[in-house]
Protein backbone atom coordinates (compact mmCIF):
# COMPACT_ATOMS: atom_id res chain seq x y z
CA UNK A 1 0.00 0.00 0.00
CA UNK A 2 2.74 2.45 1.01
CA UNK A 3 5.79 0.70 -0.39
CA UNK A 4 7.01 3.83 -2.14
CA UNK A 5 8.59 6.03 0.47
CA UNK A 6 9.15 8.53 1.97
CA UNK A 7 6.00 8.31 4.03
CA UNK A 8 4.70 11.38 5.83
CA UNK A 9 3.39 10.45 9.28
CA UNK A 10 1.61 12.86 11.60
CA UNK A 11 1.62 11.86 15.28
CA UNK A 12 -0.98 13.16 17.77
CA UNK A 13 -0.05 12.55 21.40
CA UNK A 14 -3.02 13.67 23.49
CA UNK A 15 -2.79 14.36 27.20
CA UNK A 16 -5.09 15.87 29.79
CA UNK A 17 -3.34 19.26 29.69
CA UNK A 18 -1.41 19.19 26.41
CA UNK A 19 -1.77 18.03 22.82
CA UNK A 20 1.63 17.30 21.28
CA UNK A 21 1.98 16.74 17.54
CA UNK A 22 4.87 15.92 15.22
CA UNK A 23 5.22 15.35 11.48
CA UNK A 24 7.86 12.83 10.40
CA UNK A 25 9.05 11.71 7.01
CA UNK A 26 10.28 8.12 7.00
CA UNK A 27 12.04 6.42 4.09
CA UNK A 28 12.88 2.72 3.77
CA UNK A 29 16.61 3.23 4.00
CA UNK A 30 16.34 5.54 7.03
CA UNK A 31 13.96 3.52 9.15
CA UNK A 32 16.50 1.43 11.07
CA UNK A 33 18.34 4.50 12.37
CA UNK A 34 17.64 6.16 15.72
CA UNK A 35 14.89 8.73 16.11
CA UNK A 36 14.67 11.24 13.27
CA UNK A 37 14.07 14.94 13.74
CA UNK A 38 10.46 15.90 12.97
CA UNK A 39 9.76 18.24 10.05
CA UNK A 40 7.24 20.10 12.21
CA UNK A 41 6.25 20.13 15.89
CA UNK A 42 3.08 21.52 17.41
CA UNK A 43 1.86 21.77 20.98
CA UNK A 44 -1.37 22.96 22.56
CA UNK A 45 -1.29 23.87 26.25
CA UNK A 46 -4.87 23.82 27.56
CA UNK A 47 -6.26 25.91 30.36
CA UNK A 48 -8.12 23.99 33.07
CA UNK A 49 -11.48 24.30 31.30
CA UNK A 50 -9.85 23.65 27.91
CA UNK A 51 -11.49 26.77 26.55
CA UNK A 52 -8.34 28.82 25.96
CA UNK A 53 -5.25 27.34 24.38
CA UNK A 54 -1.67 28.46 23.96
CA UNK A 55 -0.48 27.05 20.66
CA UNK A 56 3.21 26.61 19.91
CA UNK A 57 4.52 25.50 16.52
CA UNK A 58 8.09 25.14 15.31
CA UNK A 59 10.06 23.83 12.37
CA UNK A 60 13.78 23.78 11.70
CA UNK A 61 13.62 27.35 10.39
CA UNK A 62 10.68 29.10 12.06
CA UNK A 63 8.40 29.18 15.08
CA UNK A 64 5.12 30.72 16.21
CA UNK A 65 3.22 31.05 19.46
CA UNK A 66 -0.34 32.23 19.86
CA UNK A 67 -3.24 32.09 22.32
CA UNK A 68 -6.76 31.58 21.00
CA UNK A 69 -10.17 31.35 22.68
CA UNK A 70 -12.84 28.96 21.47
CA UNK A 71 -15.38 26.62 23.01
CA UNK A 72 -14.13 23.67 20.97
CA UNK A 73 -10.83 21.88 21.66
CA UNK A 74 -11.21 20.40 18.16
CA UNK A 75 -11.06 23.95 16.78
CA UNK A 76 -7.72 24.48 18.53
CA UNK A 77 -6.33 21.28 17.03
CA UNK A 78 -7.67 22.11 13.56
CA UNK A 79 -6.07 25.55 13.73
CA UNK A 80 -2.73 24.09 14.76
CA UNK A 81 -2.81 21.47 11.99
CA UNK A 82 -3.43 24.10 9.35
CA UNK A 83 -0.04 25.62 10.22
CA UNK A 84 1.44 22.52 8.56
CA UNK A 85 0.41 23.82 5.14
CA UNK A 86 0.04 27.54 5.70
CA UNK A 87 2.05 30.49 6.98
CA UNK A 88 5.63 30.71 8.24
CA UNK A 89 5.63 27.13 9.56
CA UNK A 90 4.44 25.54 6.32
CA UNK A 91 6.23 22.24 5.55
CA UNK A 92 3.75 20.57 3.15
CA UNK A 93 1.61 21.90 0.31
CA UNK A 94 -1.67 20.48 1.55
CA UNK A 95 -2.91 18.35 4.46
CA UNK A 96 -3.77 15.56 2.00
CA UNK A 97 0.02 15.04 1.59
CA UNK A 98 -0.05 13.27 4.97
CA UNK A 99 -0.09 9.49 4.45
CA UNK A 100 -1.06 8.38 7.94
CA UNK A 101 -1.92 9.83 11.35
CA UNK A 102 -0.81 7.91 14.43
CA UNK A 103 -2.48 8.42 17.81
CA UNK A 104 -1.23 7.53 21.27
CA UNK A 105 -4.10 5.74 22.99
CA UNK A 106 -3.47 5.28 26.71
CA UNK A 107 -5.85 2.37 27.38
CA UNK A 108 -6.51 -0.43 24.91
CA UNK A 109 -7.91 -3.00 27.32
CA UNK A 110 -7.48 -6.69 26.57
CA UNK A 111 -8.69 -6.59 22.96
CA UNK A 112 -6.16 -4.14 21.55
CA UNK A 113 -2.57 -5.12 22.24
CA UNK A 114 -1.00 -4.26 18.88
CA UNK A 115 -1.23 -1.12 16.77
CA UNK A 116 -4.31 -1.13 14.53
CA UNK A 117 -5.86 0.92 11.76
CA UNK A 118 -8.69 2.91 13.33
CA UNK A 119 -12.21 1.83 12.39
CA UNK A 120 -15.60 2.61 13.90
CA UNK A 121 -15.23 -0.47 16.12
CA UNK A 122 -11.84 0.73 17.36
CA UNK A 123 -13.29 4.16 18.14
CA UNK A 124 -16.12 2.56 20.13
CA UNK A 125 -13.61 0.52 22.12
CA UNK A 126 -11.51 3.61 22.90
CA UNK A 127 -14.67 5.38 24.07
CA UNK A 128 -15.74 2.38 26.15
CA UNK A 129 -12.36 2.32 27.90
CA UNK A 130 -12.53 6.04 28.71
CA UNK A 131 -13.83 5.26 32.19
CA UNK A 132 -10.44 3.61 32.90
CA UNK A 133 -8.38 6.48 31.44
CA UNK A 134 -10.70 9.49 31.70
CA UNK A 135 -7.94 12.07 31.35
CA UNK A 136 -6.58 10.58 28.12
CA UNK A 137 -8.85 8.37 26.00
CA UNK A 138 -11.57 11.03 25.47
CA UNK A 139 -9.09 13.65 24.23
CA UNK A 140 -7.49 11.08 21.93
CA UNK A 141 -10.94 10.49 20.43
CA UNK A 142 -11.29 14.22 19.89
CA UNK A 143 -8.08 14.14 17.87
CA UNK A 144 -9.30 11.22 15.76
CA UNK A 145 -12.56 12.99 15.02
CA UNK A 146 -10.79 16.27 14.22
CA UNK A 147 -8.68 14.48 11.60
CA UNK A 148 -11.82 12.87 10.15
CA UNK A 149 -13.34 16.33 9.66
CA UNK A 150 -10.21 17.57 7.91
CA UNK A 151 -9.80 14.50 5.67
CA UNK A 152 -12.03 11.44 5.43
CA UNK A 153 -9.46 9.55 3.36
CA UNK A 154 -6.34 9.64 5.53
CA UNK A 155 -5.47 6.39 7.30
CA UNK A 156 -5.42 6.69 11.09
CA UNK A 157 -3.62 4.27 13.42
CA UNK A 158 -4.06 3.67 17.16
CA UNK A 159 -0.88 2.86 19.13
CA UNK A 160 -1.68 1.65 22.63
CA UNK A 161 0.27 2.50 25.78
CA UNK A 162 -0.94 -0.75 27.32
CA UNK A 163 0.27 -2.90 24.41
CA UNK A 164 3.88 -3.41 25.53
CA UNK A 165 2.71 -4.86 28.84
CA UNK A 166 0.53 -7.53 27.22
CA UNK A 167 3.38 -9.98 27.93
CA UNK A 168 2.97 -9.71 31.71
CA UNK A 169 2.62 -13.21 33.21
CA UNK A 170 -0.67 -13.89 35.00
CA UNK A 171 1.04 -13.89 38.39
CA UNK A 172 2.00 -10.24 37.82
CA UNK A 173 -1.15 -9.17 35.98
CA UNK A 174 -3.96 -10.67 38.05
CA UNK A 175 -5.07 -9.07 41.31
CA UNK A 176 -5.67 -11.29 44.37
CA UNK A 177 -9.38 -10.47 44.56
CA UNK A 178 -12.19 -12.84 43.57
CA UNK A 179 -11.61 -14.69 40.30
CA UNK A 180 -14.68 -12.96 38.90
CA UNK A 181 -12.49 -9.87 38.54
CA UNK A 182 -10.46 -11.70 35.91
CA UNK A 183 -13.62 -12.51 34.01
CA UNK A 184 -14.62 -8.84 34.20
CA UNK A 185 -11.31 -7.72 32.71
CA UNK A 186 -10.06 -6.28 36.00
CA UNK A 187 -6.31 -6.87 35.85
CA UNK A 188 -3.02 -5.01 35.65
CA UNK A 189 -2.65 -3.47 32.19
CA UNK A 190 0.33 -1.19 32.77
CA UNK A 191 0.94 2.14 31.03
CA UNK A 192 3.73 4.26 29.50
CA UNK A 193 4.36 1.17 27.38
CA UNK A 194 5.37 3.16 24.31
CA UNK A 195 8.06 4.91 26.36
CA UNK A 196 9.24 1.76 28.16
CA UNK A 197 9.54 -0.13 24.87
CA UNK A 198 11.39 2.70 23.13
CA UNK A 199 13.83 3.03 26.03
CA UNK A 200 14.58 -0.69 26.08
CA UNK A 201 15.44 -0.58 22.38
CA UNK A 202 17.45 2.63 22.71
CA UNK A 203 19.35 1.12 25.65
CA UNK A 204 20.58 -1.63 23.35
CA UNK A 205 21.85 0.98 20.87
CA UNK A 206 23.62 3.02 23.54
CA UNK A 207 25.32 -0.08 24.93
CA UNK A 208 26.31 -1.28 21.44
CA UNK A 209 24.17 -4.41 21.54
CA UNK A 210 21.84 -6.00 19.01
CA UNK A 211 19.20 -6.66 21.67
CA UNK A 212 18.25 -4.98 24.97
CA UNK A 213 20.05 -6.06 28.16
CA UNK A 214 18.68 -9.33 29.53
CA UNK A 215 17.54 -7.70 32.80
CA UNK A 216 16.49 -4.08 32.47
CA UNK A 217 14.48 -1.71 34.67
CA UNK A 218 13.10 1.42 33.01
CA UNK A 219 12.01 4.32 35.22
CA UNK A 220 9.55 6.64 33.45
CA UNK A 221 9.42 9.57 35.85
CA UNK A 222 7.31 12.47 34.63
CA UNK A 223 4.10 13.94 35.98
CA UNK A 224 2.93 10.34 35.74
CA UNK A 225 5.45 7.74 36.95
CA UNK A 226 5.88 4.04 36.33
CA UNK A 227 8.55 1.36 36.31
CA UNK A 228 8.87 -1.67 34.08
CA UNK A 229 10.88 -4.85 34.54
CA UNK A 230 11.97 -5.90 31.05
CA UNK A 231 13.52 -9.32 30.46
CA UNK A 232 14.99 -10.02 27.04
CA UNK A 233 12.99 -7.15 25.59
CA UNK A 234 9.62 -8.21 27.08
CA UNK A 235 7.75 -6.54 29.92
CA UNK A 236 7.30 -8.99 32.81
CA UNK A 237 6.30 -6.58 35.60
CA UNK A 238 5.25 -2.96 36.01
CA UNK A 239 3.97 -0.61 38.69
CA UNK A 240 0.85 0.91 37.10
CA UNK A 241 -2.13 -1.38 36.98
CA UNK A 242 -5.82 -1.43 36.06
CA UNK A 243 -5.64 2.37 35.77
CA UNK A 244 -2.74 4.85 35.73
CA UNK A 245 -3.31 5.67 39.43
CA UNK A 246 -1.55 2.61 40.85
CA UNK A 247 2.13 2.41 41.70
CA UNK A 248 4.67 5.13 42.41
CA UNK A 249 4.00 8.53 43.95
CA UNK A 250 3.46 10.96 41.05
CA UNK A 251 3.02 14.66 40.40
CA UNK A 252 -0.62 14.87 41.48
CA UNK A 253 -1.60 11.17 41.62
CA UNK A 254 -1.29 9.24 44.83
CA UNK A 255 0.03 5.98 43.47
CA UNK A 256 -0.75 2.89 45.55
CA UNK A 257 -2.59 3.41 48.84
CA UNK A 258 -4.35 1.03 51.23
CA UNK A 259 -7.81 0.35 49.69
CA UNK A 260 -9.15 0.40 53.24
CA UNK A 261 -8.49 4.16 53.31
CA UNK A 262 -10.95 4.64 50.46
CA UNK A 263 -13.58 2.48 52.15
CA UNK A 264 -13.11 4.46 55.36
CA UNK A 265 -13.51 7.80 53.59
CA UNK A 266 -16.63 6.63 51.77
CA UNK A 267 -18.20 5.13 54.87
CA UNK A 268 -17.31 7.60 57.61
CA UNK A 269 -16.25 10.90 56.00
CA UNK A 270 -19.09 11.44 53.54
CA UNK A 271 -16.80 11.32 50.51
CA UNK A 272 -18.41 10.85 47.11
CA UNK A 273 -16.87 8.69 44.39
CA UNK A 274 -16.26 11.87 42.38
CA UNK A 275 -14.41 13.51 45.27
CA UNK A 276 -12.22 10.43 45.76
CA UNK A 277 -11.42 10.36 42.06
CA UNK A 278 -10.43 14.02 42.10
CA UNK A 279 -8.26 13.61 45.21
CA UNK A 280 -6.43 10.52 43.97
CA UNK A 281 -5.74 11.94 40.50
CA UNK A 282 -5.40 15.68 40.99
CA UNK A 283 -4.72 16.54 44.64
CA UNK A 284 -2.28 13.89 45.84
CA UNK A 285 1.34 12.97 45.13
CA UNK A 286 3.95 15.72 45.21
CA UNK A 287 1.23 18.36 45.01
CA UNK A 288 -0.86 16.94 47.84
CA UNK A 289 1.98 16.35 50.27
CA UNK A 290 4.06 19.45 49.57
CA UNK A 291 1.16 21.85 49.17
CA UNK A 292 3.44 23.61 46.69
CA UNK A 293 3.29 22.02 43.26
CA UNK A 294 3.17 18.82 41.23
CA UNK A 295 6.39 19.97 39.55
CA UNK A 296 9.53 18.45 41.06
CA UNK A 297 11.55 21.58 40.25
CA UNK A 298 9.26 23.77 42.32
CA UNK A 299 9.29 21.23 45.15
CA UNK A 300 13.10 21.36 45.14
CA UNK A 301 13.00 25.17 45.29
CA UNK A 302 10.66 25.00 48.28
CA UNK A 303 13.01 22.55 50.03
CA UNK A 304 15.88 25.00 49.53
CA UNK A 305 13.75 27.60 51.33
CA UNK A 306 13.24 25.29 54.30
CA UNK A 307 9.73 24.04 53.49
CA UNK A 308 9.28 20.89 55.62
CA UNK A 309 6.27 19.59 53.69
CA UNK A 310 8.21 19.85 50.44
CA UNK A 311 11.03 17.87 52.09
CA UNK A 312 8.53 15.24 53.19
CA UNK A 313 7.16 14.98 49.63
CA UNK A 314 10.72 14.43 48.36
CA UNK A 315 11.43 11.79 50.98
CA UNK A 316 8.23 9.85 50.21
CA UNK A 317 8.90 10.08 46.46
CA UNK A 318 12.42 8.68 46.85
CA UNK A 319 11.26 5.95 49.26
CA UNK A 320 8.50 4.81 46.89
CA UNK A 321 10.87 4.90 43.90
CA UNK A 322 13.50 2.79 45.65
CA UNK A 323 10.86 0.32 46.83
CA UNK A 324 9.46 0.04 43.32
CA UNK A 325 12.88 -0.58 41.79
CA UNK A 326 13.46 -3.23 44.45
CA UNK A 327 10.21 -4.97 43.48
CA UNK A 328 11.14 -4.95 39.79
CA UNK A 329 14.58 -6.27 40.72
CA UNK A 330 13.12 -9.35 42.37
CA UNK A 331 10.94 -10.06 39.32
CA UNK A 332 14.05 -10.02 37.13
CA UNK A 333 16.32 -11.92 39.52
CA UNK A 334 19.10 -9.37 39.03
CA UNK A 335 19.89 -6.24 37.07
CA UNK A 336 22.08 -5.43 34.07
CA UNK A 337 20.93 -1.86 33.38
CA UNK A 338 18.79 0.83 35.00
CA UNK A 339 17.21 3.51 32.79
CA UNK A 340 15.90 6.94 33.78
CA UNK A 341 13.59 8.77 31.38
CA UNK A 342 10.81 11.41 31.08
CA UNK A 343 10.84 14.89 32.66
CA UNK A 344 12.10 14.07 36.16
CA UNK A 345 14.13 11.04 35.13
CA UNK A 346 15.94 12.96 32.40
CA UNK A 347 16.51 16.24 34.22
CA UNK A 348 16.82 15.57 37.96
CA UNK A 349 20.34 14.52 38.85
CA UNK A 350 19.29 14.51 42.52
CA UNK A 351 16.53 11.93 41.95
CA UNK A 352 18.85 9.70 39.93
CA UNK A 353 21.51 9.84 42.63
CA UNK A 354 19.03 9.23 45.46
CA UNK A 355 17.58 6.21 43.63
CA UNK A 356 20.97 4.70 42.80
CA UNK A 357 22.40 5.11 46.30
CA UNK A 358 20.13 2.33 47.55
CA UNK A 359 21.57 -0.26 45.15
CA UNK A 360 25.27 -0.11 45.87
CA UNK A 361 24.96 -3.67 47.19
CA UNK A 362 24.46 -4.77 43.55
CA UNK A 363 27.78 -3.22 42.59
CA UNK A 364 25.99 -0.26 41.00
CA UNK A 365 28.32 2.76 40.98
CA UNK A 366 27.09 6.11 39.69
CA UNK A 367 29.59 8.51 38.15
CA UNK A 368 28.58 11.62 40.10
CA UNK A 369 30.27 14.00 37.66
CA UNK A 370 28.55 12.53 34.60
CA UNK A 371 25.24 12.52 36.47
CA UNK A 372 25.48 16.30 36.99
CA UNK A 373 26.29 17.13 33.37
CA UNK A 374 22.74 16.97 31.95
CA UNK A 375 23.36 13.66 30.16
CA UNK A 376 21.22 12.67 27.19
CA UNK A 377 21.27 9.09 25.88
CA UNK A 378 24.36 8.34 27.95
CA UNK A 379 25.69 5.74 30.36
CA UNK A 380 26.38 7.54 33.66
CA UNK A 381 27.72 4.58 35.62
CA UNK A 382 31.42 4.30 36.42
CA UNK A 383 33.47 2.02 34.21
CA UNK A 384 33.73 -0.60 36.97
CA UNK A 385 30.03 -0.56 37.87
CA UNK A 386 28.33 -3.96 37.76
CA UNK A 387 25.12 -2.27 36.57
CA UNK A 388 24.90 0.19 33.70
CA UNK A 389 22.89 3.37 34.43
CA UNK A 390 21.41 5.13 31.42
CA UNK A 391 19.66 8.45 30.95
CA UNK A 392 17.49 8.25 27.82
CA UNK A 393 15.45 10.98 26.21
CA UNK A 394 12.17 9.18 25.60
CA UNK A 395 10.76 9.72 22.12
CA UNK A 396 7.20 8.44 22.23
CA UNK A 397 6.23 10.36 19.12
CA UNK A 398 8.96 8.73 17.06
CA UNK A 399 8.03 5.33 18.47
CA UNK A 400 4.40 5.90 17.41
CA UNK A 401 5.50 6.97 13.92
CA UNK A 402 7.70 3.87 13.67
CA UNK A 403 4.84 1.56 14.61
CA UNK A 404 2.60 3.25 12.02
CA UNK A 405 5.28 2.74 9.37
CA UNK A 406 5.74 -0.91 10.26
CA UNK A 407 2.00 -1.61 10.35
CA UNK A 408 1.33 -0.07 6.94
CA UNK A 409 4.34 -1.74 5.30
CA UNK A 410 2.63 -5.04 6.08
Amino acid sequence: MFLCCPMKILVLNAGSSTQKSCLYEIADEAFSTQAAQPLWEGKINWTQDRGVAEIEVKTATSAMQESISDDSPQAHLTYMLHTLSDGATKVIDRLSDIDVVGHRIVHGGQDYRDSVVITEDVKKAIARLSNLAPAHNPVALEGIEAIEKISKDVTQVAVFDTGFHATLPDAAAIYPGPYQWVEQGIRRYGFHGISHQYCSQRAAQILGRDVPPERLITCHLGNGCSLAAIKNGRSIDTTMGFTPVEGLMMGSRSGSVDPGILIYLLRYCDYSVEKLDDILNKASGLKGISGVSSDMREVREAIAQGNSRAQLAWDIYVHRLRSGIGAMLTSLGGLDALVFTAGVGEHSAEIRQAACEAFGFLGLKLDLEKNQQEPVDEDIATTDSAVRVLVIHTQEDWAIASQCWQLLQK
